[in-house]
């Protein structure tokens, strides 16, 4: 990512330090396939500048997109990427911090307030949710249970409290760190957005910790710290697949230890003897689109959150469904996003 190499080059700290966080912020979009628009990085350079405040630049996304409302899938994914591209750089441009469940919770909630609907922005997910891999072939991560979700985060969050770090190697340090975070993402308190909410508290929490980071590996490998999430927090016994810290450690030991390891998302592939990523997510596509257009023949008020819920996959999996749907003149909407129905076009099913 270029957007701002300019900057960075330039050396001047105030320039510096706003182009790092909003390389950041743009990069850490990549978890959920999404790119900024070039509207982002024009308002971000002027922020850079010194033209507009971080504010400024955080309220002309919005409005912009208030003016604009986006229609096609595609506008849809630029518009959250741009919106939280902003608020995650407005969080890291200050250094208030208070290490607890509570401030996660409010991190995402400033991230995806008015992207996802209201009882997902900042609040603790009520049901269980299983996320269809590619590098694991369509399998999952056994997430955290919805009816234990706070007592997990208080109790991880209480052990990181009290564990002394003296006496410890810096490498020591940086492992147990990296395991703190892969434990409190396991949990996957929220429906969306955990990666980018658990990145952003982790940057904080690490700046409070004294570290000096190199924050462009999440600029540049996000999609490889959420991977080795899921290879941290994966395991089949019958496959002889086993949890494996290993590539989180290398992404930790290049961010806070200056080390210089390959990060290289091929290398956490699971193989599958029996059928291949592509085919396995084929079929499950063509179960799931099934599934959504007799859900809506019988409720056409039904909403993405809920038809997330009853599949249980993402709210994102859902919205690319839809639109492909729309796209096949197989559904269409009638009213706006909220209190409009859909309708089925028996002809075409």
């Amino acid at each position: 990512m270029e957007h701002f190499e300019e900057y960075k080059k330039q050396g001047e700290p105030e320039k510096l330090q706003k182009a790092e966080n909003w390389g950041v912020a743009i990069g850490l979009q990549q978890v959920d396939n999404l790119t900024p628009s070039k509207y982002l990085i024009e308002v971000a350079k002027d922020n850079i500048e010194g033209k507009i405040s971080i504010d400024e630049a955080s309220e002309q996304v919005s409005q912009y997109y208030k003016k604009n409302p986006a229609k096609t899938l595609k506008e849809h994914n630029e518009k959250e990427a741009d919106e939280v591209s902003a608020r995650i750089a407005k969080l890291l441009s200050t250094h208030t911090f208070s290490f607890s469940p509570a401030e996660l919770i409010s991190i995402h909630k400033v991230l995806f307030s008015g992207i996802f609907d209201d009882e997902i922005a900042g609040k603790i997910r009520t049901y269980d949710i299983t996320k269809k891999e590619p590098i694991l072939n369509g399998d999952t991560v056994i997430y955290g249970r919805a009816d234990s979700i706070m007592e997990t985060l208080d109790y991880d969050f209480e052990q990181e409290k009290k564990f002394n770090y003296k006496g410890l190697s810096k490498r020591e340090k940086v492992e147990r760190l990296a395991k703190f975070t892969s434990g409190i993402w396991q949990i996957h308190p929220f429906g969306e957005g955990n990666t980018r909410a658990t990145a952003v508290f982790i940057i904080k929490y690490l700046y409070t910790l004294g570290f000096v980071t190199n924050n462009e590996l999440f600029e540049q490998n996000s999609k490889y710290f959420r991977n080795a999430l899921v290879r941290a927090n994966y395991q089949n016994l019958n496959q002889d697949i086993y949890y494996t810290m290993e590539y989180l450690n290398k992404f930790f030991g290049n961010l806070l230890l200056g080390e210089k390891n390959l990060l290289d998302n091929r290398e956490m592939q699971i193989k599958d003897s029996m059928m291949s990523g592509k085919e396995s997510s084929q079929k499950s596509s063509q179960k799931s689109s099934q599934k959504i257009l007799e859900l809506m023949e019988q409720n056409p008020a039904i909403t993405t959150t809920e038809l997330a819920q009853l599949l249980n996959i993402s709210r994102r999996a859902i919205a690319k469904q839809t639109a492909l749907l729309k796209e096949k003149g197989l559904i269409r909407r009638i009213g706006p996003d909220k209190g409009g129905r859909w309708e089925v076009l028996n002809d075409q099913k």
